[in-house]
């Protein structure tokens, strides 16, 4: 479980139980106390309120004001609406873009600088084209949710990235690539990544992609993407 999801869990067993020993969050969540005990200091950084006190029938309460007050955004869930937005502004039908921009600067501004730093790095990664006329988008599925946060994984610790493939001929593979970005044709979504067995870019879309896993290990090297002049070279784009 990574530090955004234990800080997630924490909250929701804090929440849940009105109160709570750092032994039992510490079971809860898969960790040691001394990784609980860091927890609940980044969690009061962010402006949670979390009381303690010492003693039998003590332990940690969390305020609930502190839940009305503070907007708890993951780079994960603030990247989805800035991509969001690109792909509607690419599409040309995002009307009121320049509220939707405003609305996403005070978003990043209210962001711990940790996160606005993996924000960018995320940002880093992405690119917005068009797709071309004469790509069938017939069979078009739909993505899984669990893609976005094993890329966020994946993407920020350069982990090798496991997943099944349907390739548009129906055929069943597994792959394990470098996630190198994220290019955005609307409809479609592509992960391009390199293929350290063909020495390869190579597209996948996203919604032929199931059963997404970042895999804990060596970490492989970032890489020039080729978009220079044509985002969308639709030869590529046929496999």
């Amino acid at each position: 479980m990574n530090i955004r999801l234990r800080h997630d869990a924490i909250v929701r067993t804090l929440r849940r139980n009105g109160a709570s020993t750092i032994e039992t969050l510490a079971r809860e969540v898969g960790a040691s106390r001394r990784t609980v005990l860091r927890d609940i200091g980044a969690l009061r950084d962010q402006g949670f309120v979390i009381h303690s006190e010492a003693g039998r029938g003590g332990g940690l309460q969390l305020d609930p004001q502190s839940l009305q007050t503070t907007a708890r955004l993951t780079v994960t869930e603030v990247f989805a609406l800035l991509i969001s937005v690109a792909a509607m502004r690419a599409a040309r039908s995002l009307p009121f873009s320049s509220l939707a921009d405003s609305g996403l600067a005070k978003i990043e501004k209210a962001l711990p600088a940790d996160k606005v730093r993996d924000l960018r790095r995320f940002l880093d990664c992405l690119y917005v084209g068009e797709l071309s006329p004469l790509q069938d988008i017939s069979d078009m599925g739909q993505i899984d949710a669990a893609l976005l946060p094993a890329f966020e994984t994946a993407f920020l610790e350069r982990f090798m990235f496991r997943f099944a493939y349907r390739d548009g001929k129906g055929n069943r593979t597994q792959r394990e690539v470098e996630p190198q970005a994220m290019l955005i044709l609307p409809p479609l979504w592509y992960l391009v990544a390199w293929d350290p067995h063909r020495g390869d870019f190579r597209h996948f879309r996203m919604d032929r992609i199931t059963d997404p896993e970042a895999i804990e290990g060596p970490r492989f090297r970032k890489r020039h993407v080729p978009f220079d002049d044509d985002v969308c070279p639709y030869s590529e784009l046929q496999r």
